[in-house]
């Protein structure tokens, strides 16, 4: 549990550090010098400075929770609250100095708006924080506890974080800030976000390719353990990020001979490319948790293992009993009834999203009226996980609802039953028009993004890397089909028509596929 906990802690943690570092640069080196061309653009600066100023927040709340959820892990091996101990780790110094350069942010941010930007020794100040605080996450990274040049991995470390920051966090002030107006966004401000972005990748991709070649010692180490498959997976949402970003570049370089709704279309893109930044920024938090892939040696899988998990076979109609399952014992070896039980589960689930999937296509291109009341099969898909999704607990195993529930992988898969429930409330009503509340219509979206970050940082506790590695790389293409499906749902919603016709084929052949990807599953 204290692990899964940590990782959502540390992702809320950069997402407020990309916000706040984001946000410092975007109000130096943009707004000022458009408010000073442009005096009426002045409470869009002050707007800046409090979202800054909330992002260092949430990156403080973050990093005291985080402090506090290790204490308590010492506390359980220790019987006691080693506050001491605590004190005198880099991990505490590390996340202490991150607070202390959070609560900097803040009491800048708060006397800058006060008088209305003027003070230059704050702004000064605010860009010394930024860099005090990217070097105290770097800190907290595996970079700190290296052996090797440590210095270097340290500084690698600090520029990718800080660049990370500054361009997904100045996608988060250009959405709500720049672009709150569309027919009013500044063109120069526009195309100088576009230059910082493109050097803030630049540094972004350098930083990361020098700490890859430290912590990945070849392709076989990034096809055969769990840290070089979550750097793929960053790299193939890079790849979208690049490719929206590509996107809002060619309509910025036509400012301003752009309409309104290219300018529309642009804060659309936008918006998807930040909520794209943000799961990555989530990805790099499971990154801490995992040994990096040059330590993982007698416990990685070779790419012939890797390839028999998604090579295509029959799937699997019929369950063992439950008795032939070692239920009592959690920490159990996994048993071929095991791996049967899990397989059957994936299987029949496919079954039910490659319904859904083929009457969501049905209804984009409007062939089948009825086809829109879809979203119902989600209800007994939800049914289904619950009773099968974990056998040693409630309502077939030996534990009981709220016992079980102390065991991270069981709380985690009641998570899912929840989202899942929730996609099919609201997208039914919303379908049918029970529900004609505006912004409702986003939750369907939403939750799939977050149903696919949950899994790309979903994590099978045991005592067998490989086996843990094994299981879990099968669940990263389903993450990512599942953020296609909510992003492209999203676009179909937000974009001007007839825009949104092609993201509305997209999403749902991707869910289509999040069945079929289900229904090739495999553990043996």
């Amino acid at each position: 549990m204290a692990g899964f906990v940590d990782v959502l802690l540390r992702g809320l943690a950069l997402c407020g550090q990309a916000v706040a570092v984001g946000g410092v640069l975007f109000a130096v080196l943009l707004l000022r010098p458009e408010v000073a061309a442009r005096p009426t653009l002045a409470p869009r600066l002050t707007r800046s400075l409090a979202l800054t100023a909330i992002g260092a927040a949430v990156a403080a709340a973050a990093q005291v929770l985080a402090l506090v959820v290790q204490l308590g892990v010492l506390a359980d091996t220790t019987a006691s609250w080693p506050l001491g101990e605590l004190i005198h780790t880099s991990y505490f110094r590390a996340g202490s100095m991150r607070i202390a350069a959070c609560l900097g942010l803040i009491a800048g941010c708060t006397t800058l708006s006060n008088r209305g930007g003027a003070g230059r020794w704050w702004w000064i100040a605010l860009l010394g924080l930024t860099a005090v605080l990217g070097v105290g996450s770097a800190w907290t990274s595996h970079a700190a506890g290296r052996l090797g040049p440590r210095g270097l991995l340290l500084t690698l470390d600090a520029l990718h974080q800080l660049a990370a920051g500054v361009w997904i966090g100045g996608l988060f002030h250009l959405v709500v800030v720049a672009l709150s107006r569309v027919e009013d966004a500044p063109p120069a401000l526009l195309k100088r976000f576009s230059t910082m972005s493109i050097v803030a990748v630049a540094t972004l991709v350098v930083a990361g390719v020098g700490l890859t070649l430290v912590y990945v010692d070849g392709p076989l180490a990034l096809v055969g353990t769990s840290y070089g498959t979550m750097i793929l997976t960053k790299v193939v949402a890079l790849a979208g990020l690049l490719g929206l970003g590509a996107a809002n570049f060619f309509i910025v370089r036509r400012l301003p001979d752009v309409s309104t709704a290219g300018l529309t279309r642009l804060r659309r893109f936008a918006e998807v490319e930040f909520g794209l930044g943000a799961t990555v920024l989530f990805v790099a938090a499971s990154l801490t948790s995992l040994p990096p892939a040059a330590d993982v040696v007698t416990g990685r899988a070779t790419v012939a293992e890797v390839a028999v998990r998604f090579t295509p076979q029959w799937p699997t109609l019929t369950s063992p009993p439950i008795e032939d399952l070692p239920v009592d014992d959690r920490n159990a070896p996994r048993t071929d009834a095991d791996r049967a039980w899990s397989e059957f589960n994936h299987h029949i689930a496919g079954l039910f999203v490659i319904a859904m999937g083929l009457l969501a296509v049905l209804h984009v291109i409007g062939r089948v009226a009825w086809a829109r009341h879809w979203p119902l099969v989600f209800l007994g898909l939800a049914g289904f996980l619950l009773v099968r999704n974990d056998p040693g607990a409630w309502p077939l195993g030996p534990l009981g609802f709220w016992e079980s529930m102390q065991y991270p992988e069981v709380l985690q898969h009641r998570v899912f039953v929840l989202v899942v429930i929730a996609f099919g409330v609201f997208e039914w009503a919303i379908r049918t028009g029970r529900l004609r509340v505006p912004g409702l219509v986003l939750i369907f979206p939403l939750l799939c993004v977050v149903g696919g970050g949950l899994l790309l940082t979903h994590s099978h506790a045991g005592l067998n890397l490989k086996e843990e590695f094994l299981i879990e790389v099968t669940h990263v293409p389903l993450g990512l089909l599942a953020i296609v499906t909510g992003w492209g749902r999203w676009l179909e919603l937000r974009l001007p028509a007839p825009a949104g016709r092609v993201p509305s084929r997209i999403w749902a052949w991707a869910f289509t596929l999040v069945g079929v990807v289900l229904l090739l599953y495999r553990e043996r």
